[in-house]
């Protein structure tokens, strides 16, 4: 018997186009032989509504990047009789029971936790990190705090909170970390509000669009050095894929870099680092990963020094799924194709699920 996969994406963050992106790569490498697909899409003002399946989530009328149907029948996710069902946010009539939830919504509110809860609230298995591995990933202060204390190596930085806002000193930051530095938010993904800044007044211009984002930034020293990324597939023996570089034909590797100009950076797989680095690479990712309690899948990005040291820079509990995303690239090159590491991301989310459904959760008989 087919499982019904409900495919999440879109949402309110800065990441919403990636998402659509992501959801629709997604769509098409699920072996339908073995999934019936349910794509539930988040729009920018956060109502969940029922996407046509059988319609590119790509198709786009006015050549901009493609977005959720804010037009399409509006949903409301509930929970009965211990299974999860979708019903019209107007009426009672029930619609389709979801087995597993693929939730693909980057950054605010889909990769913070906050979709995580929802769906733990609702009994349902669900692809990717739980609640705290979420939330820890999705910080980057907190996540780099966690690490540091694992004995990761990370970059130095700075985190500014926007009541600190006028305190804010430019030459005291370029004391602190040298120049140039990078101001991001905190809560934040795929490259969004990040600014390389080398004076004054671009530190101004910088601060002002990231608190746009988030009422935390991250100053950060820039890490000279290459540009590696592995992927991690697994709940409790978490397994490493190959190495793979990223060569950036730009300042650094921004937004439009990563998802619009496909000539803006080049991706390696594998990356040419020698068996020794690249095993310290898949290690460092796997005690990564298990030092922010993640669980399923996360690519954890290095900066990788001319001195050999190895300096994570993030990681991503849900890293993006389109067509030149690194994290399938990876594993592809490892010897799992896209469809089969889709079907090992739905095994781990109802193992999970089986393993919670099986704890006590009451005192007494």
């Amino acid at each position: 018997m087919r499982k019904r996969i409900g495919i999440v994406f879109g949402g309110r963050s800065g990441e919403h186009e990636v998402s659509v992106q992501s959801a629709e790569s997604i769509r098409r490498a699920l072996d339908k032989e073995k999934y019936d697909v349910v794509l539930i899409g988040v729009d920018q003002r956060g109502v969940w509504r029922l996407a046509d399946s059988n319609r590119s989530l790509l198709e786009s009328s006015n050549g901009s990047l493609p977005r959720v149907d804010a037009s399409a029948t509006a949903l409301l996710p509930v929970s009965q009789s211990g299974q999860v069902v979708l019903r019209e946010s107007d009426s009672t009539r029930t619609m389709q029971r979801i087995d597993v939830f693929f939730p693909i919504i980057h950054g605010t509110y889909g990769e913070d936790g906050s979709l995580q809860g929802l769906l733990r609230l609702l009994d349902a298995p669900f692809v990717g990190a739980g609640v705290l591995g979420s939330a820890v990933g999705m910080d980057k202060d907190v996540m780099k705090r966690l690490l540091r204390e694992a004995g990761i190596r990370v970059a130095r930085f700075v985190c500014i909170r926007d009541h600190e806002r006028d305190e804010v000193s430019y030459d005291v930051l370029a004391s602190q970390l040298a120049t140039p530095f990078f101001v991001k938010p905190c809560n934040l993904g795929s490259s969004v509000g990040i600014h390389r800044v080398t004076g004054p007044e671009q530190l101004e211009q910088a601060l002002a669009d990231a608190f746009q984002f988030d009422r935390k930034i991250l100053v950060e020293e820039n890490v000279s050095g290459r540009e590696l990324e592995c992927s991690v597939l697994g709940n409790d023996n978490p397994a490493a894929s190959v190495p793979g570089e990223i060569v950036v034909h730009a300042d650094f590797y921004s937004y439009e870099a990563k998802y619009i100009n496909e000539t803006a950076a080049e991706l390696r797989i594998p990356a040419d680092v020698g068996p020794e680095k690249a095993r310290e690479v898949q290690e460092t990712a796997v005690a990564a990963f298990r030092a922010l309690e993640c669980r399923g899948m996360a690519r954890v990005d290095f900066f990788l020094k001319k001195n050999g040291d190895l300096v994570v820079n993030e990681l991503n509990t849900l890293p993006g799924f389109t067509r030149i995303s690194m994290y399938p690239k990876l594993w592809e090159a490892s010897g799992l194709s896209y469809p089969d590491l889709l079907d090992r991301l739905i095994e781990l989310a109802i193992e999970d699920h089986e393993r919670e459904a099986g704890l006590k959760r009451t005192y007494g008989n």
